[in-house]
C-alpha cells in the first residue's frame, strides 16, 4: 500500500499497490503491519457499507464524542464520491480545516480518518457504494454532527447536495454545537 499524508495532521490517503497480469490484479485492502508502521490505528471492530442511489446524496458531517471516537478507513467500491473530513481537535495545527478527496471504484483510493474528525461524503455518481473499516463500536448516543454548509468551516462542495436526510440537514453550526464545544473543552483539559 502507498500512504500519502493529507494537509490535515494525522489524516492519510491510501492507495493500493496492484500486482497484476493478463488475469487482472491482486492488492491488499488492509495490512495491520503496514498501518502500524505508519503509526495508524491497526485494530478495527466493524466494517460498514453504505449505498446512495442518487448522485448528489450527502451523508455527514458526522463525528463521535471523544470518549467514543472512531478511526475510519473509507473506500468507494462502486461509483464515485467526494469524501470530506474536518479536523475538530482544538490543539491540532489544522484545527477547523477541511480536506476532500475523490474516491472512486476505479481509483481505489482510501481515506484514513483519525479520531477527532468530522466525516462526510457527497456522491458524484448514481449508485455510489462505500465500504469502511471502523475502530470502535457505534455508539448512537455519542454521535453528533456539524452542518455540511457551515460558513465557519467553509467546505467547498463541487455542487449543492440534492438528497440529504432531515437529521443531517439539522446539524448545528460549529459555533452553536453545545455538545461539540463541551467535548472540545474536555479535550483541552
Amino acid at each position: 500500500m502507498k500512504f500519502t499524508e493529507t494537509p490535515l495532521k494525522g489524516a492519510w490517503l491510501i492507495d493500493l499497490e496492484k500486482r497484476g497480469d493478463e488475469r487482472g490484479f491482486f492488492a491488499r485492502f488492509y495490512c495491520e503491519r503496514e498501518f502500524a508502521e505508519h503509526g495508524l490505528m491497526s485494530r478495527f471492530v466493524q466494517i460498514n457499507n453504505s449505498l446512495s442511489a442518487q448522485r448528489g446524496t450527502l451523508r455527514g458531517m458526522h463525528y463521535q464524542l471523544p470518549h467514543a471516537g472512531e478511526v475510519k478507513v473509507v473506500r468507494c467500491v462502486r461509483g464515485s464520491l467526494l469524501d470530506v473530513i474536518v479536523d475538530l481537535r482544538p490543539k491540532s495545527p489544522t484545527y477547523r480545516k477541511w480536506f476532500g478527496a475523490e474516491l472512486t471504484a476505479e481509483n481505489r483510493t482510501m481515506m484514513y480518518v483519525p479520531v477527532g474528525f468530522a466525516h462526510g461524503l457527497l456522491t458524484t455518481s448514481d449508485d455510489a457504494e462505500a465500504l469502511y473499516l471502523v475502530s470502535a463500536f457505534y455508539a448512537p448516543s455519542e454521535e453528533r454532527g456539524v452542518r455540511y454548509n457551515d460558513p465557519a468551516i467553509g467546505i467547498e462542495w463541487p455542487f449543492e447536495p440534492t438528497v440529504i436526510s432531515p437529521k443531517d440537514a439539522a446539524h448545528p453550526d460549529f459555533s452553536e454545537d453545545y455538545h461539540l464545544n463541551a467535548a472540545l473543552r474536555e479535550m483541552e483539559a
